[in-house]
């Protein structure tokens, strides 16, 4: 839901069917534009595919890397056109989206996604975009599920009706994020990240990125997710992926209390989404809370789920034990101001 915002910032990918055994979920929240969400929302998910972990079976690899690696192919020729196509940036003496004037020579050539050659072309040494967006992804592969997250976006599982947050919002009052900040050389100033971000990990925002010293997980603001792997069970309900438009305004628990109460009479999930948004569309722009852009995946699980016979036995302990440490350092629900 676009919300009372000019435009909508927000895009998701939703693929149930990665490949024949896994499933993809993401959500991300644009922030200074919509074209680094929809970037990601075209790519981040192919090249969780494309990496070498993944054929191998280590997708918390494959999805860390593919973070980084969002900001890298937004660089240089090639990715300043994708960006322009996306963004529709339209030369208005032209009529034409400059991105398409600077095609590579013999067209596309391949149509391998991962052929990112370097283009020649007067964008060649475009640093990238000074936009950004949050990346909250999860992915379901038989029991397991993996979630991994850059920026105050936010998923959460219902275990039996309480919530676990399986991801933690990237604030600059975090110690560990303050410190990274601290020794990039920036600073925090009014509770934002060099007085102007108010979350302190993000695909893009390049200017924060410019260390030539530090790798991509040492600078001021990093791509760099937290990735948490879970074993999923029989007492599992749901999953919620969603942007701070709706954490702004309700508390992890509290979203997961009104979907159960939504799901006792209603069993279409995107009505469900609606009916969330609704909750938190603020019925004018006095209050601040409520005014975001709003995008939510709600994913059910089917039951049962059959743990592994390895599994079984130590499951319910170790993944209660695991899931109250996601919770604690995630934090409850967020009155934090909005980053998009």
């Amino acid at each position: 839901m676009q919300g009372w915002r000019a435009s909508m910032e927000d895009s998701h990918a939703a693929l149930p069917d990665l490949d024949p055994s896994t499933s993809f979920f993401g959500v991300y929240d644009g922030h200074g534009g919509k074209v680094v969400a929809k970037f990601c929302a075209k790519y981040l998910h192919q090249q969780v595919l494309k990496h070498e972990a993944y054929s191998t079976g280590n997708i918390e690899t494959s999805v860390q890397k593919a973070f980084i690696r969002m900001d890298d192919m937004m660089r240089g020729q090639r990715g300043w056109r994708e960006l322009s196509v996306l963004g529709d940036r339209i030369n208005k003496f032209t009529g034409v989206i400059e991105g398409l004037i600077w095609s590579p020579r013999g067209g596309e050539g391949s149509h391998q996604v991962d052929d990112w050659a370097f283009e020649e072309g007067p964008h060649s040494d475009f640093t990238g975009p000074t936009s950004g967006c949050t990346a909250c992804v999860a992915i379901i592969r038989n029991n397991q599920l993996i979630v991994a997250n850059a920026g105050d976006s936010r998923c959460v599982i219902s275990r039996k009706g309480e919530a676990y947050n399986l991801s933690r919002d990237h604030k600059p009052g975090l110690e560990i994020e303050r410190e990274r900040i601290l020794k990039a050389g920036g600073f925090i100033h009014s509770g934002r990240v060099n007085g102007s971000l108010n979350l302190t990990r993000a695909i893009g925002d390049m200017e924060f990125k410019q260390n030539k010293f530090l790798s991509a997980e040492k600078q001021i603001v990093t791509a760099n997710p937290d990735v948490n792997t879970v074993e999923l069970c029989d007492d599992d309900d749901f999953m919620v992926l969603a942007c701070d438009g709706i954490w702004d305004c309700m508390s992890s628990q509290q979203l997961v209390d009104f979907i159960h109460e939504q799901l006792s009479s209603e069993s279409k999930l995107s009505t469900i989404c609606e009916r969330v948004f609704d909750r938190c569309l603020a019925p004018s722009t006095a209050t601040g809370e409520g005014c975001d852009n709003m995008t939510m995946i709600l994913v059910q699980f089917k039951k049962p789920i059959q743990p592994s016979a390895a599994a079984a036995a130590a499951a319910e302990p170790d993944l209660d034990d695991k899931l109250k440490t996601a919770a604690a350092a995630g934090g409850g629900g967020g009155n934090e101001s909005n980053s998009s």
